[in-house]
């Protein structure tokens, strides 16, 4: 069974700063590819960003471009989202998600749709308000 954990979720003021991990539950994230999704109250769950299991290629929804940045950590077992500037229309339960690939010299690149995707964390809060 893979699981994933998110952690680093909480409550924020507009503008401030959150960093969200992503991490195999007793395995390395090395051989994924990995994307952050986030759900609000009433609304469908939606693409947030996506790193290539070969770090080739990174993306991210218009909403967050420019303020949002998806990194691996050391050994590539650890997967973060770093958020800057938030805002309200931020909060949002976030889920990390992942896909496995053969790894070697081909690269796998996701769209930011859950059909690219066969794993996924349970969600951890994110809360912007003052």
């Amino acid at each position: 069974q893979v699981q994933l954990v998110e952690s680093g979720g909480g409550l924020v003021e507009p503008g401030g700063s959150l960093r969200l991990s992503c991490a195999g539950s007793g395995f390395s994230l090395s051989d994924y590819a990995v994307g952050w999704f986030r759900q609000a109250p009433g609304k469908q769950r939606e693409g947030v960003s996506m790193i290539s299991s070969l770090d080739s290629e990174s993306r991210y929804a218009d909403s967050v471009k420019g303020r949002f940045t998806i990194s691996r950590g050391d050994a590539r077992v650890t997967v973060y989202l770093q958020m800057n500037d938030l805002k309200a229309d931020d909060t949002a339960v976030y889920y990390c998600a992942a896909t496995r690939t053969l790894g070697g010299k081909v690269d796998f690149i996701p769209t930011l749709q859950e059909y690219d995707y066969d794993y996924w964390g349970k969600g951890t809060q994110v809360t912007v308000s003052s």
